[in-house]
């Protein structure tokens, strides 16, 4: 979880009541501020805050109703509690490193969370295993800088939604909420905005435990847009809040990102700014190779075939060796760590309008980054073992295929661990 869990419970300031043989902890009240390891009473029982958090009025954050904030039991000034039989207590991951957030060599995969060809939302737990990331699909613009969050009832109930997150996590899979898609958008031109951005995306990550975002905006990104500045500063601001375990993976078209080496204004290496100042943040970067036609690279003079396994190559190349901003008339830009990087394609024929490409292709790419085997003429310019993985549109779509993409890929990636 990227949530920390507490596990050490600090001392409330309780008073202790006459003839009992523990502290009343204070009444737990809507709209008050909880820091992590405060103990509360709620309907004759003691809580204690898994997290810091604000129980905004009117939104039933009471402990009983909010698992992924309470953690049933604790005491006050250090006095005992009863001691009737407990009831056990599922036993959490400790919050990730930025480091080893997940799966060291990920399969990663979009759930939707709407109804569209593929079929019908269907709940979580129908997920697949071969998927190590479950990004979902997602997130909406409630105006002013606000995002929210309704599950397709066709997904199940929210309590039903929120087990299944923490099924898939405690077999040490990740769980995010993506933000945008191909018809998404966030506005973000002012402070006060990106504040509301942040505080209603943290309400959310609390309410159903995911353990971080996906920035999957496809809309409003252009260079010298307020919405790179302020969206910049609010995830740094929402990983702050989070917690260290804070899971962040991006999925621009490659246009706002590897388009920056052929011209660097308006659309063209947009998400570069973001990329560049997010960093340190970055779990994963999977840049969509679909959509867009072929990708023009310092490594060829015609730019490199959409589907092959040298654009997929040469893209991660990119990514992970740095390249020059409108042919070095723009500066460069550094490359990322080879653990941070993936590449994103369709999961079939069906799921995107071009790109297809087959999982012998998708092998075969990350042989040649990993290993520099089954290489076609883009080559890095040495081995990156640690190459993070595979990013696909979509979960959906592979399983209305029968699975002909997650099955062996998934199989490949686990047999590099």
């Amino acid at each position: 979880m990227s949530l920390n869990w507490i596990t050490v419970m600090r001392a409330s300031a309780c008073a202790l009541a006459a003839g009992q043989a523990w502290a009343i902890c204070p009444a737990w009240q809507e709209g008050a501020s909880y820091r992590a390891g405060d103990t509360v009473a709620y309907a004759a029982a003691n809580y204690t805050a898994r997290v810091a958090h604000t129980a905004h009025v009117g939104a039933n954050w009471n402990p009983p109703a909010s698992p992924t904030l309470w953690l049933a039991g604790g005491s006050c000034a250090g006095a005992p509690e009863p001691t009737p039989e407990p009831t056990p207590e599922p036993t959490p991951s400790p919050a990730p490193g930025p480091s080893a957030p997940f799966a060291k060599h990920a399969l990663v995969g979009y759930w939707h969370n709407f109804a569209n060809p593929s079929g019908d939302a269907y709940p979580l737990s129908q997920v697949s295993d071969d998927w190590d990331v479950i990004a979902v699909a997602f997130a909406d613009d409630a105006g002013n800088g606000k995002l929210s969050f309704a599950l397709d009832p066709k997904a199940g109930s929210e309590a039903q939604f929120i087990q299944d997150v923490r099924a898939k996590q405690a077999k040490g899979k990740k769980v995010v909420l993506s933000l945008g898609g191909q018809n998404g958008s966030v506005t973000l031109n002012t402070p006060a905005q990106a504040q509301n951005f942040v505080n209603s995306l943290y309400a959310i990550i609390v309410k159903f435990g995911f353990d971080g975002i996906d920035l999957d905006l496809e809309s409003g990104v252009s260079q010298g847009a307020p919405i790179i500045g302020n969206l910049i500063g609010a995830v740094k601001q929402l990983k702050a809040k989070v917690g260290a375990g804070f899971y962040l993976s991006m999925a621009p078209e490659h246009p706002y990102v590897q388009g920056g080496y052929v011209a660097y204004g308006s659309i063209w290496g947009a998400y570069l700014p973001i990329i560049d100042a997010l960093r340190d943040d970055l779990s994963v970067i999977h840049v969509q190779y679909y959509n867009n036609g072929g990708l023009n690279t310092p490594y060829s003079n015609a730019a490199l075939a959409e589907g092959s396994v040298d654009m997929l190559v040469g893209g991660s190349k990119m990514l992970i060796e740095g390249f020059p901003l409108a042919y070095g008339a723009s500066g460069s830009f550094k490359g990322l760590r080879p653990d941070q990087v993936a590449f994103g394609v369709p999961s079939g024929r069906s799921s995107a309008n071009s790109g297809f490409v087959s999982a012998d292709t998708v092998i075969k790419s990350l042989d040649c980054l990993m290993a520099l085997k089954n290489c076609g003429s883009v080559k890095p310019s040495q081995a990156y073992p640690s190459f993070r993985g595979v990013m696909s549109w979509s979960i959906n779509w592979d399983r209305k295929d029968g699975f002909p993409f997650s099955r062996p890929v998934g199989a490949s990636l686990r047999g590099r661990n």
